[in-house]
């Protein structure tokens, strides 16, 4: 009987799975250090990871583990070369973690693009009336805007209908997706990234982390950008320098931004884009939704169950 650990909380629709089936026994760990993950893990054969890390020193323990089952499409919080090494299976959400990103994306827009909060504090703080006759360079259409998204997987391709649903002009920069399959989506595809940063009005980023995406978008590329640009990452923390950004804002090379994620998770106190009002953060919550969170959990430990019943489908397999 395989032994499943649930490392961090998820939505009770997953757990609901492992409960109805006798095949399996499971338990919840919330105690993501890395001394109690070490003290537990060894025990089990598949382990569901949401938040948490697993580096190599925890994996060294896990003599029994077989398959890691990620709840989501991102895997830097594990050690990839590790489970390589080892022949232990990576799994994702390849199919339920899209929707709800792409909504985030549109949701930060179009705040960024109303001016934020500025018409709620304006009722709020008794100016209603003033609000009227201002000289307003704080909000505008979306309209034949031109939106430039790298990374054009999953995500991209839910973000474009969205985007062409508000008459936005669509580029998509990833060498790795045929030019045909943009064009079928309505999109443009772009083969060299700076001209597409230059033609953007905004850039939205859904890529992973890695050595080449890390600090992908930093001041150089910035000064490539008109200067009424937005950038919108809601992919992973360090593929945008935060230094740089925050720069930027200030000197007026960039209009707004919204962050979903970051370098370092939570963000320090002192990390200055806390501060910077021309900036829309969350706490890397874009699939936030309870039918996003209800989906990633269900498909999160199916994907597990199928593995040890031999059904899995190849798109949940991570090629390491």
């Amino acid at each position: 009987m395989p032994k499943v650990a649930i490392v961090d909380k998820i939505h009770f629709d997953g757990i609901k799975l492992l409960e109805k089936n006798q095949k399996f026994q499971y338990e919840i760990i919330e105690d993501l250090s890395k001394k109690n993950l070490i003290s537990k893990l060894p025990n089990f054969d598949g382990i569901t990871l949401r938040r948490g890390k697993i580096d190599s020193e925890i994996l060294e323990k896990c003599k029994s583990l077989k398959v890691i089952s990620r709840h989501g499409v991102g895997y830097d919080n594990v050690d990839t070369k590790f489970l390589k090494r080892n022949d232990i299976t990576l799994l994702v959400t390849a199919t339920t973690a899209a929707v709800s990103p792409a909504e985030h994306i549109m949701f930060m827009i179009l705040n960024i693009s109303k001016g934020i909060d500025l018409y709620d504090k304006a009722v709020r703080n008794g100016k209603f009336e003033s609000i009227m006759h201002m000289k307003n360079n704080n909000t505008f259409e979306l309209l034949n805007k031109k939106i430039l998204i790298i990374g054009f997987g999953r995500i991209g391709r839910k973000l474009i209908k969205r985007c062409l649903g508000f008459e936005m002009k669509v580029y998509a920069y990833d060498p790795f997706v045929d030019q045909k399959i943009i064009e079928s989506f309505g999109g443009i595809k772009v083969d060299n990234l700076n001209e597409g940063l230059k033609e953007a009005d905004i850039l939205s980023l859904s890529v992973p982390l890695t050595e080449k995406t890390y600090n992908m978008i930093n001041m150089e590329k910035i000064k490539i950008m008109k200067k009424n640009a937005i950038i919108i990452n809601t992919s992973r923390g360090g593929i945008v320098n935060e230094k740089d950004l925050n720069e930027a804002l200030n000197i007026g090379l960039l209009y707004g931004a919204g962050i979903d994620v970051f370098e370092k998770e939570p963000p320090d106190k002192d990390n200055p884009l806390l501060t910077n009002k021309r900036v829309v953060l969350s706490p890397h919550a874009a699939t936030f939704t309870k039918e996003g969170l209800s989906k990633m959990s269900i498909q999160t430990v199916q994907n597990l169950i199928d593995f040890f019943d031999n059904k899995l489908e190849k798109s949940m397999i991570v090629k390491l």
